[in-house]
């Protein structure tokens, strides 16, 4: 069965950022999520293009490598490639209302 976009966003969902305390698809860090084909066992390759909240964010690395760790705990993972964009810059926009509840953001 074919990996759908929707699941692997939600497997990224447990990424918090250390410093704000909200998932990085909510934070709107995620840009794509692309699957490949679908191999002969069934499982995908995946890969993302993500930002960060700054060019130099601290707790970069740390969020590649549990994006990295979330989309292949899936069982139809394969494995995945994380690329991190800086453009289109990040802006507050592009969080979900609920994480600008979180963050007091009005």
């Amino acid at each position: 069965m074919a990996l759908a976009e929707d699941k692997v966003r939600e497997s990224l969902k447990q990424v918090i950022d250390p410093e704000l305390y909200v998932n990085i698809v909510d934070l709107g860090l995620i840009y794509l999520v692309q699957i490949g084909e679908e191999k002969d066992d069934g499982r995908h390759d995946v890969r993302i293009e993500m930002t960060m909240t700054s060019p130099m964010c601290p707790a970069g690395p740390q969020l590649v490598a549990g994006t990295k760790s979330a989309a292949e705990e899936l069982e139809e993972v394969d494995s995945c490639e994380v690329k991190v964009v800086m453009e289109p810059a990040w802006t507050p926009d592009l969080m979900t209302d609920e994480a600008r509840d979180h963050l007091g953001i009005f």
